[in-house]
């Protein structure tokens, strides 16, 4: 497994990241075990979770995963990157949720409490909240810092503006800054190659990109003719509607018929061949892939080794142009 560092940062984490979100839900804990040490024989030591996760779930669910995930680390913490988010809501206050100094220290202490350890190598803000001063979220993420429970902070689903916004205010500030950002992107997602990811690449944030297959479209295994299958994404709680949303289109079946002709003709599995593409950009630090069986990881590390020619990348980024632009018929 290959290993690079975060951004601009001196830690190294592994090329490929596990995502551990359907840890709870979709996947019970004994399955959850085998696919972290299948991760774990296959290199992966970069691991990442929220606290609302399980995926799917509620406030009854929240913390589940962090707690599946806290029991495995047990007797190994220091052999591992662990990373985790804030933001969801966690309770039924309106103070339980968001990026409010409340709810930041609130939440990092429970999630601490739940992965049973006294700090998180990269703590994240889930998603942007324009209802509290950027100001407040960065001091409150600084002083996390400073008492090292938090080694470094990063974002999710953050648009390119609003992270520049908060590296201005943190360098105005002098505060500790985002380290990594953490988008949706894959070969039928793309709109952020346009502002996002060049900000990354001068500014130097590392990038771990969620769903780069696409929550299983992109392994060419869902059929269009039929009603999204039982155990997935497309069908998990209240996750279904966001993903059916996201990918369950004709326009998008019709780009995967495509890609998985580029697949054959390579001789590659389509999941292979898309966290491929996807560690082919050069913002891209580390892809987070997920699993609900350990087997399923083979496929998607295995892109770690296996470098795409320009040849290929051109006609896949060729057949993908639309998702670039965000305006791909539906």
């Amino acid at each position: 497994m290959q290993h690079v560092r975060l951004g601009r940062t001196g830690l190294r984490v592994s090329r490929i990241c596990l995502g551990t979100m359907t840890f709870g839900l979709q996947v019970d804990e004994p399955a959850s075990r085998a696919i972290l040490d299948r991760a774990a024989d296959l290199g992966v030591t970069f691991l990442d979770t929220a606290d609302v996760y399980p995926l799917g779930g509620d406030l009854t669910t929240a913390g589940r995963t962090e707690e599946i995930l806290g029991r495995w680390l047990q007797g190994k913490r220091q052999d591992y990157v662990v990373a985790t988010k804030c933001f969801g809501p966690m309770g039924t206050r309106p103070w339980d949720m968001g990026n409010s100094r409340r709810h930041i220290m609130d939440a990092i202490d429970a999630s601490l409490r739940r992965l049973q350890t006294d700090y998180v190598d990269l703590y994240q803000l889930h998603f942007d909240d324009p209802g509290v001063p950027l100001d407040e979220t960065l001091g409150a993420l600084d002083d996390l810092v400073r008492a090292g429970k938090v080694r470094y902070i990063g974002c999710s689903n953050f648009l390119a503006y609003r992270l520049a916004r908060a590296l201005g205010r943190s360098e105005a500030l002098g505060l500790a800054r985002f380290d990594s950002v953490q988008p949706r992107y894959n070969l039928i997602f793309r709109e952020f190659e346009r502002e996002l990811l060049p900000l990354c690449l001068e500014e130097q944030i590392g990038v771990i990109p969620y769903n780069p297959i696409a929550g299983g479209m992109l392994t060419g295994k869902h059929d269009r003719s039929q009603a999204p299958p039982e155990g997935t994404r497309f069908m998990l709680g209240n996750a279904a509607q966001t993903y059916q949303d996201r990918y369950w289109h004709d326009n998008v079946f019709d780009t995967v018929d495509e890609l998985q002709k580029l697949a054959s003709e390579a001789g590659l599995p389509l999941a292979t061949l898309a966290v491929a593409w996807t560690l082919s950009h050069p913002a891209i630090t580390a892809p987070i892939v997920g699993a609900s069986r350990p087997d399923q990881l083979d496929a998607t590390v295995a892109a770690v080794d296996t470098p795409l020619d320009a040849d290929l990348v051109a006609r896949l980024n060729e057949t993908t142009a639309a998702y670039r632009r965000g305006d791909a018929p539906r």
